[in-house]
């Protein structure tokens, strides 16, 4: 059983504001997932083979093809910001 008060503190550790009415939608709506799961555990999966996907995978290749690239003035007519022809990026790394 989800509470509001449940509610609330998800959000506060994903540091989201929620009003009362969108904590109440969630709540609701966190109930109903969780009243889905429960009619999911009551299956019988004992036969059921474990698999990674629902389809079966193959890898399709396709032949490289070396093609012309764009050039790099082209490339840099989109930059905000370029320095020694290349995008100039902020610092997000320390």
């Amino acid at each position: 059983m989800i509470t509001d008060k449940d509610v609330k503190y998800i959000a506060s550790l994903a540091r989201i504001h929620l009003s009362d009415e969108e904590s109440a939608l969630f709540t609701k709506n966190l109930e109903g997932i969780l009243h889905y799961v429960g009619k999911l555990e009551k299956l019988d999966v004992s036969k059921v083979e474990p698999t990674s996907h629902v389809l079966p995978l193959k890898n399709v290749y396709r032949e490289d093809v070396v093609k012309p690239s764009l050039p790099q003035q082209a490339a840099l007519k989109i930059a905000v910001e370029k320095h020694n022809g290349a995008f100039k990026v902020p610092k997000v790394i320390e």
